[in-house]
């Protein structure tokens, strides 16, 4: 099979999407995907150097917010023949449209599929009134049409197809439901640990609390500092590192908080962590938190379940149901009390609690959210398997 994914762009602080096409490469190709992908990104883009993917067509640089690539849509075109199928990834950017008119109708019968990762999720609706109007001015002759003309739409669980319909009232799609998640991480976790450990050293001792996200507001990173500011005092040694780029200014007045809540000396800030230093911090953490307010999947979730740490997160989070059935965590709602009360059960759990809840979270991980799962899923898709 011949298989060919479009995003937008293939920078990393773009977050889940990319990274998760990252991840699906390697073990698509071990079940016979001769994969190659195309992007709006300008062909000098820094990121696609390191991307770690050998076939990028950068079809970029691209105009305006919506990522809008002349070059895309001839290339599209052309190409499309050459392949067995087409991935979109993610909506209301430019390359969706692309796709559809170089395929739908088109006299060459590719079938293209649409990955939405969480993007209909009416979180979004709620919290930003005046950006859905926008998009409902778009949506019916944009991505309305591209997901109804797409041979399936694909979500990566079932909590993510329900809402999804939710977003607009004018919705039709052949919908599928897939798995996601990661692939197996570093085994030398000791040794990430005390090397992430050595480059900050004011954590050595100390008991992490690790939030490794975007600094942004529906991540919940106000919620976080709030209720560990109420439970810091229980022991000297909690530290919360707060690791992410911060895509909109707004860390600053998340430190200013930290300050009036007098845990400033608590917080680390270290910015967006790549390669060894990511999977250091997981595996000097004793527990990742997420708070988020929406969440498609959270692919750090699964990173954190596979280093073995218990994740504490919302109920907004939508995997959250398996996470619970598998007692690889715990669970309650995107508030501060909500935040307090997984703060609260973690520090409950005594040494042989905790050490099976981490045992736990590695099977979980085993079992549902490693990414040899999703290829298989994702190509079962592809095929027509549908179910």
């Amino acid at each position: 099979m011949k298989l060919l994914r479009v995003i937008s762009s293939f920078n990393p602080q773009g977050g889940g999407p990319i990274e998760g096409v990252k991840q699906l490469y390697a073990p698509m190709k071990a079940l016979g995907v001769d994969l190659e992908l195309a992007c709006c990104d300008a062909p000098d883009a820094p990121w696609l150097a390191t991307c770690g993917l050998p076939t990028v067509h950068a079809l970029g640089p691209s105009r305006t917010g919506y990522a809008y690539a002349p070059r895309l849509l001839p290339w599209l075109r052309a190409n499309a023949p050459r392949f067995d199928a087409v991935i979109v990834e993610g909506l209301w950017q430019y390359h969706g449209l692309a796709v559809r008119q170089a395929l739908a109708g088109s006299q060459v019968p590719v079938p293209y599929y649409v990955f939405t990762h969480g993007m209909l999720d009416p979180w979004f609706k709620h919290t930003y009134p005046l950006k859905h109007l926008k998009k409902w001015l778009y949506w019916p002759w944009g991505d309305y049409r591209v997901l109804r003309d797409a041979r399936a739409v694909i979500f990566t669980c079932e909590e993510e197809r329900l809402l999804a319909r939710q977003s607009f009232w004018l919705y039709r799609a052949t919908e599928a439901v897939t798995s996601f998640g990661t692939a197996t991480p570093p085994g030398n976790g000791t040794a990430l640990a005390k090397r992430f450990l050595a480059s900050q050293p004011h954590l050595n001792d100390k008991r992490i609390v690790l939030f490794l996200s975007r600094i942004q507001e529906k991540k919940g990173c106000d919620l976080l500092l709030d209720a560990f500011a109420q439970v810091a005092k229980q022991d000297a040694r909690l530290h919360l590192l707060m690791a992410g780029p911060d895509q909109t200014g707004w860390a600053a007045g998340l430190k200013a908080r930290a300050q009036r809540l007098g845990i400033s000396e608590r917080i680390s800030w270290p910015g967006m962590l790549h390669g060894d230093d990511k999977w250091g911090a997981f595996y000097a953490a004793e527990v990742f938190c997420l708070p988020s307010h929406q969440e498609n999947f959270g692919i750090v979730v699964a990173e954190a379940l596979a280093c073995g740490k218990p994740v504490l997160i919302s109920n907004k989070v939508n995997i959250w149901r398996e996470i619970e059935s598998d007692g690889a965590g715990f669970i309650n709602t995107d508030t501060v009390e909500g935040t307090v009360r997984n703060l609260q059960r973690w520090l409950a759990l005594d040494t042989a609690g905790y050490a099976a809840m981490c045992e736990r979270a590695r099977r979980c991980f085993a079992a549902r959210f490693h990414i040899q799962r999703a290829a298989e899923r994702l190509v079962e898709i592809i095929q027509g398997h549908v179910r």
